[in-house]
């Protein structure tokens, strides 16, 4: 006789602190698993309060209200006959944990908190939470919200837990357990474990998704099983966006997957599953005797009066079947992931909608692209019947607003362009690349000189100086050079946001606009950009992109969106425009730097990715540069330590960016160094020394 079952994990657009809405979304896919017959649902980490609470941890009314939730969920009427795995910070002994809670029909099953935290990149679980030991088992006191309860239940089981119900056995692990060597779902496979359930606040970042099912899929291999994965989905109130992709495999194999980007707030996967399949995996005679180890033994069982099987009462009622992973280009994840990001941001913050300073160059083009890739998942969501996304956009977009509604006449509404040129710097191609974008993608443009702010701020630091400064290319130094260009770019700040909150009014719209940044990566490791300019703003989409993935992502979206308008900004040369155009002279951004923006990409991922000091990245590129003469690689490691040195200090007031890349400066969060430096004597008096030796080992050979 088989042993069918109907088992559901879901993915939630959870929000930091929205008890309410966060309840909602909760008993909504509760609601949706039972209705498929599922006996078992699984929600993502945190989902009570959300995740990225950050400091909030350390208040005592998460945890009160956390608790005063899932009193109202395990009791709701929709949310019963059904074990429910949910997501909620605990205090116990005067610790505070990470946990899951999994309750029945009113009642607290156990709680299993969370063993190994996340603890680098961007998290920071330590600040906040203990790790629970392994194998401890202890007895929790309930809170007065549970006590209360019909059932009037007192106490339950804390710790490294299985569940045992009538015909079945599941245990839980969390996130980050997935990822360590020492994951604990080897051990409750062991133990004859079947359904492992993996509840995540896992973001999104560039090429990470692949990495992510192969752990699942080698977690399930090797000793067979079901393995359920939940995430989390969408902007949780900090820089992060989860992406989603909650995902159902059996024995090595995907049986349901969820979309990755989706402007929906809750969706369900279900998969019917036969668990007398998983026997013919675990037959091998070396499992057999692993699992009689001792410590495999010690596994805790928690009984359940329930049976997870035995509702399918079709016996020809067809199992899950296989199917590929589903995967994004890199270029598409550009597209879709910022662009859901800005939604949640835009309709929570309650803005009018979003302004970006448009230069004409391919960061700020690629960051109004990415508003118009949001705008075109808001309609087809709208002409899909998404209430919610249907009655954000009508709240933004105002009367007129149907399901005939395009991409463009959103964008016209929501989004306004401004190039804010200079009659002798700014060229005329930039200028037209800007308004034909603009028109491209239906964006309320304007073009405007800046001619008069820079030239009042000139006089009046020339009055106070008592000297006229003066460009290079008129005979200035570089010091005037250099000064004359911030005076355009931090007015060109002080004019976004004067713009951002008078548009809406001269509308005749309420609130608003955020500011959006345009700064890449690579110009942030580099510092090549000015304090508190153009790139300070209220939020930065494309931040934590590189140069190299957002000219692809540009290239894509010129087909896929139709847009031949931007093939002209992946033929431009890259350049700021803050010096005088000359007959013989046009400034360009590589230029200018010293470095390609192929080469600041290596260079930064040698910095952050792999750890590597300065005599550590010469090291490695003389092999991976080794086309170039030794000397050369050392000057490029040189210049960049020395330029990421004096530019430091930029990232301490950077705009927050959405993290997408492992290489990324942001000082806010994710890159936690100094932003005072000597400059290396020590390091690069070592790598003179190994020049010193492999050239006169050179000559050597030479004689």
């Amino acid at each position: 006789m088989t042993r069918k079952c109907v088992l559901a994990t879901c993915q939630l657009n959870q929000w930091v602190l929205d008890y309410d809405g966060n309840k909602q979304r909760i008993v909504q896919a509760i609601r949706e698993a039972k209705s498929k017959k599922a006996t078992l649902v699984l929600t993502p980490e945190l989902c009570i309060p959300g995740y990225g609470l950050l400091d909030h941890w350390l208040e005592n009314d998460v945890y009160t209200n956390s608790w005063d939730i899932v009193a109202e969920i395990i009791t709701h009427r929709d949310c019963q006959d059904i074990i429910i795995d949910l997501g909620l910070p605990v205090q116990h002994l005067g610790c505070r944990y990470n946990a899951r809670l999994i309750a029945l029909n009113g009642e607290v099953l156990a709680i299993r908190p969370k063993l190994d935290l996340c603890n680098d990149g961007n998290f920071r679980e330590m600040r906040y939470f203990t790790p629970w030991p392994r194998g401890r088992v202890d007895h929790y006191k309930l809170p007065g919200v549970i006590r209360t309860l019909p059932r009037g239940q007192r106490t339950c089981r804390i710790g490294e837990v299985a569940f045992e119900t009538e015909d079945a056995s599941f245990a839980s692990e969390t996130c980050e357990e997935l990822w360590t060597p020492n994951s604990p779902h080897t051990l409750y496979s062991l133990a004859g474990v079947e359904i492992i359930l993996n509840s995540s606040g896992s973001h999104h970042e560039l090429r990470k998704l692949d990495t992510r099912i192969n752990l699942i899929l080698e977690a399930t291999a090797k000793t067979g099983g079901v393995y359920m994965y939940s995430n989390q989905r969408g902007c949780d109130g900090d820089r992060l966006y989860y992406d989603g992709c909650s995902l159902i495999m059996n024995s090595g194999k995907v049986v349901a997957q969820g979309s990755q980007f989706s402007l929906r707030d809750v969706e369900v996967q279900i998969a019917m599953v036969d668990l007398d399949e998983i026997w013919s995996y675990r037959t091998s005679p070396s499992r057999g005797m692993q699992a009689n180890e001792p410590s495999v033994q010690k596994l805790e069982r928690v009984h359940v009066d329930f049976r997870l099987c035995g509702r399918i009462a079709d016996p020809r009622a067809a199992l899950a079947s296989t199917i590929e992973p589903r995967y994004h280009l890199p270029e598409e994840e550009i597209a879709l992931g910022p662009a859901c990001w800005l939604w949640d941001y835009l309709r929570r913050s309650r803005a009018a909608g979003f302004l970006v300073p448009l230069s004409g160059g391919i960061d700020s083009c690629a960051t109004a692209t990415i508003v118009f890739s949001m705008c075109r998942l808001v309609i087809a969501e709208a002409r899909a019947g998404n209430e919610v996304v249907l009655a954000d956009a009508q709240r933004l977009y105002g009367e007129g607003f149907t399901s005939s509604t395009t991409p463009q006449q959103l964008c016209n509404k929501i989004f306004t362009t401004v190039f804010m040129g200079m009659k002798v710097q700014s060229s005329k191609e930039t200028r037209g690349r800007a308004k034909d974008l603009a028109a491209a993608i239906g964006s309320y443009h304007i073009d405007t000189n800046i001619d008069t702010m820079v030239s009042a701020l000139h006089g009046v630091v020339a009055s106070t100086l008592n000297f006229e400064p003066k460009f290079k290319v008129h005979g200035g130094t570089q010091t005037e050079n250099l000064a004359l260009q911030n005076f355009q770019s931090r007015s060109r700040m002080v004019l976004a946001y004067a713009l951002g909150q008078l548009i809406p009014h001269s509308r005749g719209v309420a609130g608003g606009l955020l500011i959006l940044g345009s700064a890449n990566v690579d110009e942030c490791l580099r510092g090549y950009l000015t304090k508190y300019d153009a790139s300070s703003a209220d939020i930065n989409p494309i931040g934590g992109i590189s140069k190299t993935d957002l000219k692809r992502f540009i290239a894509w979206a010129e087909t896929n969106f139709t847009l031949p308008i931007l093939h002209e900004f992946l033929d431009a040369v890259p350049t700021a425009e803050l010096e005088p155009i000359t007959e013989t002279y046009v400034q360009s951004d590589e230029a200018d730097m010293g470095f390609t923006y192929d080469e600041l990409s290596i260079l930064g991922r040698l910095r952050k990715t792999f750890k590597l000091g300065t005599v550590a990245m010469f090291e490695r590129l003389l092999v991976e540069w080794n086309d170039r003469a030794p000397r050369d690689v050392y000057k490029k490691v040189r210049d960049f330590m020395y330029y990421y040195a004096i530019n430091r200090h930029k990232m301490t007031t950077m705009t927050p960016g959405l993290y997408l890349e492992s290489y990324t400066p942001d000082d806010n969060r994710f890159d936690l160094r100094p932003f005072l430096y000597p400059r290396f004597g020590f390091e690069y008096r070592k790598i003179e020394n190994m020049l010193k030796k492999m050239e006169e080992g050179e000559a050597g050979v030479d004689a």
